[in-house]
């Protein structure tokens, strides 16, 4: 009888960290990780960030080098797609493959693709997204012609591209169909902060305006005409709006889907052998007390460290809850370093609350509820998370007065 197998279907971050987990906490069986892209596992950061920007090699993002792997006697299969998923026979169909791959545990770390922009001209030479590590090399090459850049969207991704542009010194117009750019994330006080950090940095701002169509001429990329008609030149197009996870592979297997692959605390989906983690699994999390998918590399980081424990049946969290990390990212613009920790919920209206110099961009910014704090962040104001993760695990009510006060530590915001 053959040994015990798991496949982790996705070579990301969260796949790999689950395989490295598997291995330190002495698994013996064979690993395997299919994966479609033809590079080594890599983590994304990098690829809008310093590498983008070439200020590291493109090597800072790859995780192990070939040899660590065969090190770890784990087979990493890359350039070749999961195409099935059998539950009852505990199988993955592989593209190219005559015969299926046993698993006795299975872990799905599919990650989430960029949503498409869906208007005449998109499929144009010189519309961008950037996802893999294929889109930042083509797009750092074309940065390099200092191009006249319209980015689409202005969350995240458009705001780090943005940056990456305007430092190649590429003239750079964003396009946002809201009156700020992160405003369902940060709300208007802490918009208006990127807004002006991006401004003093010469990137225009084309602001409640959709995307009607991308101007061509012979096929390239000319330019950008808005929902009020009037046209963006431009000859690169670097679309950012948003990603949906990859769950067609579980939804075919008849896993619950539902925004993302759903799983318990555990990351366990709706078959006990199956599990999910990464940017396609949406977990109930027993901190926050209800469900929520991540988009972020710390929930790569910490989820797939979490599946592998989870996999071979060890407890999670610090008290044997389950997978109870808070949300975090980062992200660096300019001069400027961010950090976010903590959640709030689409549907809430929370209270906005500041302290520090907001003009001198040097401050934090609190989000509550009812006095209760859903999520701090902080711009170059360093050594603050910890602080701000156990004030939101503490689930005490806040003086938002001594939230306000720099000269009151966080420690003792307490009401």
């Amino acid at each position: 009888m053959p040994g015990r197998q798991f496949v982790i279907v996705g070579g990301s971050l969260a796949g790999v960290k689950a395989a490295e987990t598997l291995r330190i906490e002495g698994f013996d069986g064979s690993i395997v990780i299919v994966d479609a892209d033809h590079e080594p596992p890599y983590e994304r950061p990098p690829l809008s960030k310093n590498a983008l920007l070439g200020d590291d090699d493109w090597s800072v993002a790859v995780l192990h080098d070939e040899k660590w792997y065969a090190d770890h006697d784990i087979d990493l299969r890359l350039g070749r797609r999961a195409t099935a998923i059998d539950l009852d026979g505990h199988t993955v169909s592989i593209d190219g493959d005559r015969d299926p791959l046993r698993f006795d545990r299975l872990l799905i770390s599919t990650g989430a693709d960029p949503r498409r922009l869906d208007v005449p001209g998109a499929d144009a030479d010189g519309v961008r997204y950037l996802r893999t590590m294929d889109d930042a090399r083509l797009l750092q090459a074309r940065l390099a012609e200092r191009p006249r850049v319209a980015v689409i969207g202005a969350g995240w991704i458009g705001l780090e591209v943005a940056a990456a542009a305007r430092t190649a010194g590429a003239q750079v117009t964003v396009v946002e169909a809201r009156s700020a750019p992160l405003l369902d994330a940060l709300g208007a006080t802490v918009a208006d902060v990127f807004t002006q950090l991006h401004r003093d940095h010469d990137v225009t701002f084309r602001f409640g305006e959709g995307v009607d169509e991308i101007l061509t001429v012979g096929g390239h990329v000319r330019g950008v005409r808005t929902s009020t008609g009037a046209p963006v030149p431009a000859d690169l197009v670097v679309v950012g709006i948003g990603v949906a996870p990859n769950t067609g592979l579980a939804e075919a297997a008849g896993l619950e889907v539902a925004n993302g692959v759903l799983v318990d605390e555990r990351l366990q989906t709706s078959h006990p052998d199956v599990f999910a983690t990464g940017d396609v699994a949406n977990w109930l999390s027993p901190v926050l007390g209800y469900r929520l998918r991540v988009e972020h590399w710390a929930n790569a980081h910490d989820g797939g460290e979490a599946a592998g424990r989870s996999m071979l049946g060890k407890t999670l969290g610090k008290e044997g809850t389950g997978y109870d990390v808070l949300p975090f990212f980062w992200t660096d613009q300019y001069d400027a370093g961010i950090e976010y920790a903590g959640h709030v919920p689409r549907d809430a209206d929370p209270d906005v609350v500041t302290r520090g110099d907001l003009s001198g961009r040097e401050f934090m910014a609190f989000w509550l509820s009812e006095n209760r704090l859903l999520a701090g962040m902080h711009m170059n104001v360093w050594d603050t998370m910890d602080a701000v993760q156990d004030v939101i695990r503490s689930k005490r009510p806040v003086d938002p007065a001594k939230l306000a006060d720099p000269d009151v530590p966080l420690d003792q915001v307490y009401a």
